[in-house]
């Protein structure tokens, strides 16, 4: 009897940990990502796209994507964090453009940007994070 109770607690537990990762994994499909390449067509083609950058201020300074606001909201975790992409706040709503937010590696900061912007009014449809961040751009950047 003792066999069978392990291998169904075994079973179970592996079964849970499955559950919980693709659950995981399905949260990160919430997103809408747009590749570096797409980004630089829409700017090539003068498309109407707001670019909010969250990277900090020095790397900001070191290279940043031409038109993008400056938040240095990075890595939004604080309600400090937050409030910086408050200034930003009433063009993004009042506008219908999509909105590309720029991380470091477009990962947990952009995510967080993503859902403080769309809690605060802006359109989940709206809302794209740069796949790889500016770690991944390859083309042209500004300095400050």
């Amino acid at each position: 009897m003792f066999a069978p109770k392990k291998i169904l607690c075994t079973c179970s537990a592996v079964l849970m940990i499955l559950l919980i990762a693709s659950a995981a994994f399905a949260m990160k499909d919430q997103y809408n990502y747009m590749s570096s390449d797409s980004l630089q067509n829409a700017i090539d083609q003068n498309a109407a796209v707001t670019i909010v950058d969250i990277q900090i201020a020095d790397e900001f300074n070191v290279h940043h994507i031409k038109g993008a606001i400056e938040t240095c909201a990075f890595p939004v975790k604080s309600s400090e964090d937050k409030a910086k992409l408050d200034a930003a706040l009433p063009e993004l709503k009042s506008s219908t453009k999509p909105v590309v937010v720029i991380c470091p590696r477009g990962q947990g900061g952009a995510e967080r940007t993503v859902d403080y912007l769309n809690a605060n009014g802006v359109p989940s449809y709206r809302l794209f994070i740069l796949t790889n961040g500016q770690g991944g751009w390859n083309h042209a950047v500004e300095t400050k």
